[in-house]
């Protein structure tokens, strides 16, 4: 078996730091094979830069997904271009620059892994994530023996729905977005391993991430607030996926949470 890790949205720097001080350990530890993180909040908490992806392939991800946060900070759009192990939405106008998936390879073993967006309360402009996934997956025939797809989104039922739609054509597919952990990781009849959301990995004392008080105000009186990172709790939360490199079915799929310290 092949053992796949999906880590969940890298909030700030507790998320950082917690990647840093216990990944490598990890890999050890669960026999991982490919280990692939969604960074897309991982710069004080919204988007991604040059400098903090190389620091986050560096302490063992082998590929690195994005999310609605893709270009929140200034001049991404030109580091991304730079960057063969990170990957945009797929389902991105295709004018935007970056890749729209990655191929990770160990033991001879080629993994493919792209992201959607969904489009339910999302508000990039993004082309239907079942369309995108149907052109991707064609396209991807012959460059891997395995696919696994993030699908990025706030309705559960989109996520649910891509799921389904998807089983037997892919290895996994796995939701982020919402940054809180779901209690459903199954394997779907045709062998395609399915979460619908693997949480963050990031400071769980906290309201998504963000410190409690001014979220509880802002909620209380609508009133513009910052909302800082939190620093409680840190936690790495990932989907680990068994894979059955024969068929390149998922054979099991179960939520990872490690606590810091």
């Amino acid at each position: 078996m092949l053992k796949l890790l999906f880590i969940g949205d890298i909030v700030g720097r507790p998320g950082r730091d917690i990647l840093a001080e216990r990944l490598p350990r990890l890999r050890t530890e669960l026999g991982l094979d490919f280990v692939i993180a969604n960074a897309e909040n991982c710069a004080s908490g919204a988007g991604i830069t040059g400098s903090l992806a190389t620091s986050i392939l560096g302490n063992g991800v082998d590929a690195i997904t994005l999310g609605d946060h893709v270009w929140d900070q200034r001049g991404w759009e030109t580091e991304i271009t730079q960057m063969d192990r990170v990957c945009r939405p797929a389902n991105l106008p295709a004018s935007c620059p970056g890749l729209d998936h990655v191929v990770i390879t160990n033991r001879g073993f080629r993994v493919a892994v792209f992201t959607v967006l969904g489009r339910q309360y999302l508000n990039l402009k993004a082309e239907c994530p079942f369309l995108c996934a149907d052109r991707m997956v064609e396209k991807l025939k012959g460059q891997a023996d395995a696919i696994l797809v993030e699908v990025h989104a706030e309705a559960t039922s989109e996520k649910i729905a891509l799921g389904w739609y998807l089983d037997g054509r892919v290895t996994a597919v796995l939701g982020t977005h919402t940054h809180v952990p779901t209690a459903d990781a199954t394997v779907l009849p045709k062998g395609t391993a399915f979460m619908c959301d693997v949480g963050m990995t990031g400071p769980y004392a906290s309201v998504l991430g963000r410190e409690v008080k001014p979220v509880i105000e802002r909620f209380l009186d609508g009133m513009p607030r910052r909302f800082e990172v939190a620093e409680g709790d840190v936690r790495i939360s990932a989907a680990l996926v068994e894979i059955e490199p024969a068929m390149a079915r998922a054979t099991k799929v179960e939520l990872v949470t490690v606590r810091k310290g």
